[in-house]
């Protein structure tokens, strides 16, 4: 029998932590198909930080360095600028890239650094409890705004991709949601666009991914993925903000 889908070589063959649902497997599965299909596993060096995100090092079959809370842009450009040839790559969760580490990506988008980011919007701090982050919407709940973020309290969510978009660095800048069969293709389309970028040697590029979190959200895998596009895509459409 032909072997029609199989575990990516850039994926170990592990089991992953994610809770049951989650968006992020299918992320790294995604990443490493686009590193398989262009290539360059053995250039390639992912940058993870602290949240859920930081588990992406041990599912993934290339060189891997985990980076302080926010700081995967920084280690990213380290690493880009000695090893030039290398395809580096962060994967960060919003309340890393967003919060603790917004001078990070903005300065890195700036200064248009050779690195491609993928960013893991899903409203929340997922591992260290629930609280909120950047992105949540406005009267959404959280372990610390239990009655619904208000703007005039918390200030309104972040857009991401429309703010580095007021830059000149970055050369691609993307907002997709994989959740659903056409989600699911522009998602990985876009990864390996961003990844192609910068193996053109071109500048800075972002992948933003709107993702579920049924635990946080307290509902199941099907309706956290309907919460999603019913929530999350108005606040922040979808489609492709700069592509130099």
């Amino acid at each position: 029998m032909q072997k029609v889908y199989e575990r990516p070589e850039s994926m170990a063959d592990v089991q992953m932590s994610y809770c049951p649902g989650c968006l992020h497997g299918t992320v790294h599965r995604m990443i490493a198909e686009v590193i398989d299909e262009l290539g360059v596993r053995e250039q390639v060096v992912g940058v993870c930080p602290v949240g859920c995100a930081v588990f992406m090092y041990e599912y993934m079959s290339c060189d891997m360095i985990e980076a302080a809370h926010g700081r995967a842009p920084a280690v990213a450009t380290g690493v880009k600028r000695v090893l030039p040839d290398s395809v580096v790559f962060t994967y960060q969760g919003d309340g890393d890239l967003a919060a603790i580490g917004t001078a990070e990506i903005i300065h890195a988008a700036a200064r248009g650094e050779r690195i491609t980011t993928i960013f893991i919007n899903n409203t929340t701090y997922g591992m260290t409890g629930g609280q909120m982050a950047p992105t949540t919407l406005l009267g959404q709940k959280s372990t610390t705004c239990p009655t619904g973020r208000e703007a005039m309290r918390e200030g309104f969510p972040i857009r991401v991709c429309e703010l580095l978009a007021t830059l000149d660095g970055p050369i691609y800048l993307a907002r997709v949601a994989p959740v659903n069969a056409a989600g699911l293709v522009k998602t990985k389309n876009a990864i390996k666009k961003a990844f192609q970028k910068q193996l053109e040697g071109r500048g800075f590029s972002l992948v933003e991914v709107l993702c579920n979190c049924p635990t946080q959200l307290k509902v199941s895998p099907i309706d956290s993925l309907k919460w999603v596009e019913e929530n999350m895509v108005p606040y922040y459409p979808l489609g492709e903000f700069v592509d130099r």
